[in-house]
């Protein structure tokens, strides 16, 4: 018997985690953060809604938190097989996970701070750095792409470029129970084709089942282009008017990308080659520095740029580890680019240099990436007058951009072409939320037959 159950990212875009049963063996693909609200995020300390001490592999797609976030739990809670996933995207989810579990700690310590003169119980991480290095003795050898990796008995799988990320990848499974044999191809986050860092998603192979992410299923992204000559832009105008560009900006590809034009837009005039650019994300330069050790997930074009120098260096640039470097940033009036974590200012760096930008008229927060229901960037995307942060009534008076082109996931032509027009016994829709992706993607798909499911929550669904 062969059951496939979805535990995250069901009819919602984060906490990605999949898992398939074949002939007694347990497989995960992803085990990751749920991100947005209050009440979301509780999940993340709820019931995974299977056994981790009965799982066999965890198959890790990429390193974004909502894909590999809950991993230290898991391991907490007795998972003991094996966790595969390529190079790269091992060196990233060290990164990403230590980055979070510290986090989580410093938040931990801060509830329990204001707990103790509630006389309130303590409050406790979801995990520390000591789950998180833990977890990293369970990950095995590296994983290339295309080749056939056996997984467990009667499981085998190979790694598709997803083009989304550094080392992200699609994952075939294939499955034999002894008495019927299925293929699963599950797409993980797939990238947008025509990228000038990471090569295009391969298309997807033959299988009998998809499971989809769905995350931009109910539109089409500008196109890259305006996307860079739109960022350029919003530069030129800011500094134009002695302000501060702020661009909450995700550790992983989206702050590389994001330098990249940057470098290029000063080499060809686009804006201003004095403009003083800050990485102000100690994940960022790290994921930096691992970009450079992983060429084999490059384009070719930029391949060829390498042999020239670096694509995300500048003479202006500042990489910015220290806390007391991060805080000296404040002290710049304007004329400065500052890129910093998180891209849904729910944490992290950003919400400081919010604080003291976002009621500044001349500047200018530049949104580049996904921001979910019930964040800070929502919010402020959305149009809210006054946003609190670091419980202060904080008024937006900055000017706001949203630049969708530069999006690591695919729109919905480019999820369509992903796919293909071969049938398939079902493609299962997930990462998406559920009034826009989700029900817009069922939509494009049933014009084309193809018979589509929005798994539940730990729904079990026989792949018969």
């Amino acid at each position: 018997m062969i059951v496939y159950s979805c535990h995250g990212a069901a009819k919602e875009v984060t906490g990605s985690c999949h898992l398939v049963r074949c002939g007694g063996r347990s497989v995960l693909i992803d085990c990751g953060l749920f991100q947005g609200g209050h009440e979301l995020e509780q999940a993340n300390a709820g019931p995974f809604g299977f056994d981790p001490a009965g799982i066999d592999a965890l198959l890790l797609t990429h390193a974004h938190l909502d894909h590999c976030g809950r991993i230290p739990r898991l391991v907490r809670e007795g998972f003991r097989g094996r966790i595969l996933a390529t190079a790269a995207t091992r060196e990233l989810a060290r990164v990403v996970l230590v980055d979070a579990a510290g986090l989580q700690e410093e938040e931990a310590r801060r509830q329990q701070r204001i707990g103790r003169r509630r006389d309130e119980a303590p409050a406790e991480p979801l995990y520390t750095l000591d789950d998180a290095f833990h977890a990293f003795e369970f990950f095995d050898d590296d994983v290339r792409y295309g080749e056939p990796v056996a997984v467990a008995e009667g499981i085998g799988a190979r790694f598709l470029d997803a083009g989304h990320i550094l080392g992200s990848a699609s994952i075939l499974l294939e499955l034999d129970d002894g008495g019927t044999r299925r293929s699963v191809l599950f797409s993980g986050d797939l990238g947008s084709p025509g990228r000038p860092i990471l090569r295009d998603p391969l298309p997807a192979p033959e299988a009998d089942y998809v499971v989809m992410e769905t995350t931009y299923g109910d539109r089409r992204h500008r196109s890259l282009p305006d996307s860079v000559a739109e960022l350029h832009q919003a530069v030129r105008e800011t500094v134009g008017r002695h302000g501060n560009v702020i661009v909450p900006t995700f550790a992983l590809e989206r702050a590389q990308e994001v330098l990249y034009h940057l470098h290029r837009g000063m080499l060809d005039g686009a804006i201003p080659p004095h403009v003083q650019v800050f990485l102000d994300s100690p994940m960022a330069i790290s994921a930096t520095e691992i970009f450079r050790r992983h060429p084999e997930c490059f384009d070719q074009a930029l391949l060829d740029e390498l042999h020239r120098g670096d694509p995300f260096a500048m003479p202006g640039l500042h990489m910015t580890r220290e806390t007391a470097e991060s805080m000296a940033i404040n002290g710049v009036e304007g004329g400065a680019v500052i890129l910093a974590g998180s891209g849904m200012c729910n944490g992290g760096r950003i919400r400081h240099h919010l604080k003291h930008n976002l009621w500044r008229e001349r500047s200018s927060v530049v949104f580049v990436g996904y921001a979910a229901e019930g964040t800070l960037a929502r919010r402020i995307i959305d149009g809210a007058d006054n946003v609190r942060i670091f419980n202060e009534d904080i008024r937006v008076r900055a000017q706001v951009w949203t630049i969708n082109g530069f999006s690591a996931h695919a729109d919905q032509q480019a999820l369509l072409d992903w796919l293909g027009p071969q049938q398939r016994r079902k493609v299962f829709l997930v990462h998406g939320e559920y009034e826009r992706g989700l029900q817009a993607m069922a939509q494009c798909l049933a014009q084309r037959g193809i018979a589509t499911h929005m798994p539940g929550m730990h729904e079990p669904i026989l792949l018969d």
